[in-house]
């Protein structure tokens, strides 16, 4: 069976690493229960969790144990009021009694002192995280575009491995650069780069961010065709670790 490729924490894409390594990873953090992972053969990432028991993960039961519901806050204090002792006491040398603000006012006041502050922080953290969010969206979809791909470079790799030449869409069972459509990929042109090295080029779609919609990624299988090498035209910031620079 093929290696498993996997997503860290940070959404950057390693493998192919063999189930005990991956069990190895799990242990020392640096994958999670909800991290994804992917082999030949699945239609798409799943979860870890998944294939826990496959791989023999056995996760602890405080991973999987549910947390308590929140302590109920207690109940504030009930206002103090005067007895009719005290006011009988206070009424031959005290002045006329100001009118006095009602609990639920007080209450109101209160709220509004300690939402204001909450309102601003919150407004700050939203401007703060929602782009923060939806540029770690766009990076899971250059990241499962190029997993995605996996597949076409084990195909181009037995065959220029094999038969000692680079492949071209529609041949040896290489699809038209169509047929390799995704969700994120609009086309995968299979053949020899002007350099004189092999592989294929990736052109991405449907992101919804005009940076990375149209661009251009590439692998190829280096001069001595012996490992893969990434490239792209598109900003380091929404690439893999090992397609950037």
């Amino acid at each position: 069976m093929s290696g498993w490729y996997y997503a860290d924490r940070n959404r950057e894409q390693h493998g192919p690493v063999s189930s005990d390594e991956l069990v190895t990873h799990y242990r020392f953090g640096r994958v999670a229960l909800d991290s994804l992972v992917w082999r030949e053969g699945m239609a798409q990432w799943q979860p870890l969790r998944d294939f826990a028991d496959e791989i023999g993960l056995n996760p602890s039961p405080a991973e999987t144990a549910t947390l308590p519901p929140p302590v109920p806050r207690a109940a504030p204090a009930p206002t103090a009021t005067a007895g009719p002792h005290d006011r009988l006491l206070r009424e031959p040398v005290a002045p006329a009694a100001k009118p006095r603000m009602s609990g639920g006012k007080i209450a109101l006041i209160v709220a509004a002192v300690l939402l204001v502050p909450c309102l601003g922080i919150g407004a700050i953290l939203a401007a703060i995280s929602i782009p923060a969010y939806n540029d770690y969206v766009v990076r899971s979809k250059v990241s499962q575009a190029i997993a995605e791909s996996q597949p076409l470079k084990l195909q181009v790799e037995a065959i220029r491995t094999g038969e000692g030449r680079c492949p071209g869409n529609g041949e040896d069972g290489i699809g038209t650069p169509e047929s390799y459509a995704g969700t994120y990929i609009t086309r995968a042109t299979v053949g020899e780069f002007d350099d004189g090295t092999c592989g294929f080029e990736l052109e991405f779609g449907n992101t919804g961010n005009t940076e990375i919609d149209g661009g251009k990624l590439w692998w190829d299988l280096g001069s001595d065709n012996s490992e893969w090498n990434c490239s792209s035209e598109i900003a380091d910031k929404w690439l893999p670790v090992d397609c950037r620079g």
